[in-house]
């Protein structure tokens, strides 16, 4: 699949993604991405998140595929069940740990537990070593449920601007060989 046969929507996760972070590179970089704008980033309420991603899915012309990152990836996997749009694959980075009562911010549980169906479509996970927001054994969990492909990217953080993931050279990659094979 090519860029213009796609909806790309990028779902960011707590706070949005700053003009330094890979998704808003990537949106301004990809002809047909578009951002899933949240009404409250830094209060997100579980269902209004999951409304709004629906929304935009749901409001897509071609096949969407989905690029979401940290607690934008719970709030895509809650989504699915609504989602009426033919979703070409998902490529899902840094899930956190929503079911563990360390997390913080705290409210960020509300996003848990994660459904474990399988995902009606491909996707792959890229999960760190080290991420702050959750271990790699979670991430290998939830997308063994899924049924996605885990990409291990070692010990990189959160996978954002802060761990040093701006340009994201090597996601770039990954996701043109996954647009690739859909």
């Amino acid at each position: 699949m090519k860029v213009s046969e796609a909806e790309i929507l990028i779902v960011p996760g707590y706070t949005n993604s700053g003009p330094d972070h890979w998704q808003t590179r990537w949106e301004s970089k990809l002809s047909t991405a578009r951002r899933v704008e949240q009404a409250e980033w830094s209060k997100p309420v579980r269902e209004d998140w999951i409304d709004r991603v629906v929304e935009e899915v749901n409001r897509a012309t071609r096949p969407v595929v989905l690029v979401a990152h940290s607690l934008g990836v719970p709030t895509v996997i809650h989504a699915v069940p609504r989602m009426t749009q033919r979703i070409a694959g998902a490529f899902l980075v840094a899930p956190p740990d929503v079911a563990n009562p360390d997390i913080r911010p705290k409210h960020l549980m509300t996003f848990g537990p994660y459904p474990r169906d399988p995902l009606p479509f491909p996707s792959i996970t890229i999960a760190s070593r080290n991420d702050p927001f959750g271990t790699y054994a979670h991430a290998e969990d939830v997308t063994n449920a899924w049924g996605s492909f885990l990409i291990d990217a070692g010990e990189s953080g959160h996978i954002n601007a802060e761990s040093g993931h701006g340009p994201w050279p090597e996601g770039t990659m990954v996701f043109a060989q996954f647009l690739g094979r859909l």
